[in-house]
Order: structure tokens, then sequence, then C-alpha cells
């Protein structure tokens, strides 16, 4: 006889939720497929030919170290390089005993809901957000308290501190946000921090897409404004090679030291080879190298799915025009519903996220997310054709 097995499960593990994203990333390779869907960098702006030859350096010199177990903080060459590059970014007072290397940044953000996160404990999160995240902060059985514009924080803080549940922190995708492709201004910036430390709260700085920025001027890390109560994540996931797992940790030393901790009982330590190749590549301007290559090569996607969206989108659909990363967002009239959309979309071989996932408080069921950067450019056209179609064929309100 089978166990019971809901019957002995934790409460983590009930308040987990399965990713829908990862759900419909399971069809993203049928052949028929068009997939506006998953965050997934292009395939073309892989390096493999430097990889090779830098996969065989490795073995060659450096295989009984690369091939070893390795320090949970990672790569003490590789938190250097990292250090430098963030001085240069305005965090002037880094030094790689700031920087842990995670296993991508969604154990970062793992991590940190495991050390600052009780039960029911809440945190101030964006309207829409990051829905690894939002898993994250709902598998320690916390409570997302959601804002939706920056104004209107500070209101909500006072609200949840009057009530005894003041947040843990705020947690930001600042640059070209997923899934809103949306960044905050230099005022936002400044509004956050000065809340934080208004109401001595951390801030958790998201980066994975800052350095994919195709207009406009760069704004300045919201760690470099207060480096001492800002948790700065990033990653290499986005802008060199996804499988590679490989992410970071930015923070005051104090925050580093119970992050080691933690990370010790996930997986002692982040994949040491792939450390070892990121840190050649790095060494020899290849990295920056293919940040340029990428940019100019996202820019042409992006520019090409606003164009058309403005050719086929019929009236009262709106979206965001990003400045960079990897998405745009859409809002379709109030009446209409995304999933619904999407079931009449996936009938037509065209898939993309529903935007309800993305909302703490369940609202958004009239948004989507669009990726511009995984799909075949050639059935980019007959995509946005079939999703305009499938708007208009909608009984309410295109009746």
């Amino acid at each position: 006889m089978a166990i019971d097995i809901n019957s002995i499960l934790s409460d983590n593990a009930r308040n987990m939720r399965r990713s829908p994203v990862r759900g419909l990333l399971s069809r993203a390779n049928a052949s028929q497929l068009i997939s506006f869907a998953g965050g997934f960098p292009n395939q073309e702006t892989f390096r493999v030919d430097d990889l090779k030859e830098i996969v065989r350096e490795v073995l060659e010199n450096d295989a009984a170290t690369a091939l070893q177990y390795g320090p949970t903080e990672g790569n003490l060459k590789l938190r250097m390089l990292l250090a430098e590059r963030y001085k240069a970014m305005g965090l002037v007072d880094i030094t790689y005993e700031n920087v842990i290397i995670t296993t991508a940044s969604q154990q970062a953000l793992d991590l940190c809901s495991r050390i600052f996160l009780n039960p029911d404990d809440t945190l101030i999160c964006g309207l829409p957000s990051y829905l690894g995240a939002l898993q994250s902060f709902w598998a320690c059985s916390a409570e997302p308290v959601g804002v939706r514009e920056c104004d209107y924080m500070e209101e909500i803080v006072k609200k949840l501190i009057s009530a005894g549940k003041k947040p843990k922190f705020i947690y930001t995708i600042p640059d070209f946000s997923n899934p809103s492709g949306l960044t905050l201004t230099l005022e936002q910036r400044r509004q956050l921090i000065a809340i934080a430390f208004k109401y001595d709260l951390l801030v958790i700085e998201d980066s994975p897409y800052r350095e994919l920025r195709f207009d406009g001027e760069e704004l300045p890390l919201i760690a470099s404004l207060d480096s001492e109560r800002v948790i700065l994540t990033g990653t290499f996931s986005k802008t060199f090679v996804p499988g590679f797992r490989l992410g970071w940790v930015i923070a005051p030393i104090n925050i580093i030291d119970k992050l080691v901790v933690a990370k010790q009982s996930a997986d002692l330590c982040s994949s040491v080879f792939d450390q070892a190749l990121v840190v050649k590549y790095m060494e020899r301007g290849l990295f920056e190298a293919n940040i340029r290559s990428n940019i100019n090569y996202y820019r042409k996607r992006r520019d090409k799915m606003l164009s058309l969206f403005d050719k086929y989108m019929p009236e009262g659909v709106s979206w965001t025009k990003p400045e960079g990363g990897l998405f745009l967002f859409v809002t379709l009239p109030e009446k209409c519903d995304a999933m619904e959309l999407f079931n009449i979309c996936l009938d037509r071989n065209l898939a993309f996220v529903a935007g309800e996932i993305f909302h703490c408080d369940g609202s958004g069921k009239n948004t989507l997310r669009i990726n511009y950067s995984y799909v075949d450019e050639s059935k980019m056209e007959q995509g946005v054709q079939i999703l305009s179609d499938s708007i208009k064929l909608r009984r309410s309100p295109y009746a």
C-alpha cells in the first residue's frame, strides 16, 4: 500500500506553488508552437567556439581544482572579478568578501527568503513581480504585499506596521523588470531607499537584466544609494549561459555569512567547473564583448516586436515599451481574461504567459507577458497576428 504523502508533508511544502511558466516551457519544443512564453535567452548568443577552447584549457591546466569541491562562497577569482565590475558601477566599498556565488539568482532569492522570512511575515513587492521570487516567499509561508505604484509604497508600509506586520524587506527589479519590462526612475529609486531607511527595512535588488540596456540613460544601482541595507542579486543566465546556473549575491558581510550557512545545507557549493570557465571567459574580455553583442541582437528583436504590436494590435490593447531586457507586458481591455485568451491561442500554436501569475494579490487577469528574445524571428509576425486575431475573436468586448 502506497504511503499517504499528504499526511506527512511539511507546512512549507504545502505552501509551495508549481510554476505555470515551467509547464508552458515543457511544450516550448513542440515543432509547431510559436512561443512568446519563457524568458529564454536566444541560443544564437551562446559563444560555443570560445567555450570549447576555454573548456579544453581548464581541463588541461586546472582539472585538479575545477573538478573538485569548492568553497561555499564560490571561486575567489570570480568573486574578485565581480567585485571589480560593481566598483565600476558605483559600489565603491565592495570587496570579494561581499560576494557569494549561488546556483543562479533563483537560489539567491530562495536563500534570502530562508534567512529572513518566518511564517506570516510580510514583505513588499511590485504588482506585477517575478514569479520565481513569489514562489520563494510563498514557500516560506510569507505574505507578499503588492504595490502597483511607488508613490503608494510608504502608505502601505505604514498600514502594515500599524497592524503589527512590519515588512521584512522590499523586493524590486528596478531595471527592465520581469514581467513588466519597466524601469524605476532615479527619483523612484531614491524614494524607495528613503522609505527603507525611514522604516528600517532591507531592500532586495534583483538585477538579472541591468546589462541589457538598449536605450536611455543608465541609472544607478539602488545598492549604490545605500549599500548597508541593500542585497543585490545578479546572474550569468541572461548575459552569458543560462545552463551554467551561476548567479551571485552582493551584500554586507554579516548577511553574506548567513547566506553561506544557508547555502551549505542546500548544495554545499555551486558548480566549481562552471565557475572556472566563467573566470577564464571574463579574464579574456569575452564577457564584456558578449554583452555588447547581445545588446545589439536583442535591441533588433525588441524593435521588431514593438513595430508588429503597433501594426496589428486592436484598439484598447496597450503594452510597455522597455528600454532593455527580454519582455514587454500587455494589458487587455478590463473584461478580457488572459487565461481564456491563452487557451484560444494555444489551439492556434501560440504560447505566452498570462499575467495573473505575476500578481501576488490575484489581480492582473487582463494582462500577459510577451518574450521577444527566444522566438524564431521568422515566426514573430505570425505569432503577433495570431494574438491579435484571437483578441478580436473574443465575444467581449470585441463583439
